[in-house]
């Protein structure tokens, strides 16, 4: 088989695999990630309103009384049409980028995987942010679902107020940069530098909660560390706090405004959530990647 028909070949398992690790993620995960949403937009203490929420389980208990049980699922079109693409996009260029960051070694170092994770992180920002931006809009509306736009009137609306620039389909585009790139950097770089320790493992059923493990683990590490560059992309992806004034505008400037004014601890909203979503997700993600990866390899070789 010749070098391109190769290349195409394994992109097409990983697209397959890929896709179908996303689309699994994200199905059972999404509800948190709404929760994570409203967490980050809340701005200040609104006492007594239904609008206001002090923690997940009053915000899943207010969704579910005031917009109905299927809110849990807004904004979820977005990220599904987006996985397949998106997961194509990530672990294709992971794979490309290894290739680059070997630096003379005959086997990949955990530096190859940071930072091939970093870049690929890079890639995958640019291709799914003006999907995080519907998303966005859609979670951030505390209408009842019966009248909830629907993603394609979302998205028509956001190109006709804002259009497809750095204001609109595009904005929080460096957030959302900043965001990938940290995560997949410790997310890749701490899973596959630490897998090669089960390669001594002779149980399946062993093996796999070893790395359900690694890859909740990577999940949460990864959550910490990127969370203020999240919060900021949903400040500046979200309704602004006063209607027609831009408040929240650059990554550093929104960072530095969050901070001023209400501390330290606001830049870590929506943590809990993100790490009950990201935790578990990026271990179901991970493992589904590599055994319908393995799966697809076995059937058309």
């Amino acid at each position: 088989m010749s070098d391109v028909k190769k290349f195409f070949k394994d992109a097409a398992i990983q697209v397959g695999s890929g896709g179908s690790a996303g689309f699994v993620e994200v199905c059972i995960m999404h509800p948190l990630d709404v929760v994570k949403t409203r967490l980050q937009l809340q701005a200040h203490v609104q006492a007594n309103s239904p609008n206001h929420y002090s923690g997940i389980v009053d915000c899943l208990s207010k969704m579910r009384q005031h917009e109905g049980l299927f809110a849990f699922w807004k904004g979820i079109l977005p990220p599904i049409l987006a996985e397949t693409p998106k997961r194509a996009v990530k672990f294709v260029s992971f794979e490309q980028y290894k290739r680059f960051f070997l630096f003379g070694s005959p086997t990949p170092t955990p530096l190859t995987f940071s930072l091939a994770g970093v870049f690929a992180g890079l890639t995958e920002a640019f291709f799914v942010n003006p999907f995080e931006v519907v998303k966005i809009s859609m979670q951030a509306d505390k209408t009842h679902m019966r009248e909830l736009p629907s993603t394609w009137v979302t998205t028509k609306k956001i190109i006709h107020h804002e259009g497809f620039g750095l204001r609109g389909l595009y904005k929080g585009i460096s957030a959302t940069v900043a965001r990938n790139m940290v995560f997949n950097g410790i997310y890749f770089g701490f899973y596959h530098s630490m897998k090669g320790k089960l390669s001594n493992v002779k149980d399946p059923s062993t093996e796999i909660l070893g790395k359900l493990a690694l890859g909740f683990t990577s999940g949460v590490l990864g959550s910490c560390f990127n969370i203020p560059f999240d919060v900021a992309k949903s400040r500046i992806q979200g309704p602004q706090p006063v209607k027609g004034v831009i408040k929240y505008r650059t990554t550093t400037a929104t960072i530095i405004t969050v901070y001023r004014e209400e501390g330290w601890r606001a830049l870590y909203k929506g943590l809990v959530p993100k790490v009950m979503r990201l935790g578990p997700g990026g271990a179901i993600m991970l493992v589904v990647y590599e055994h319908v990866h393995s799966f697809l390899t076995q059937t058309f070789n």
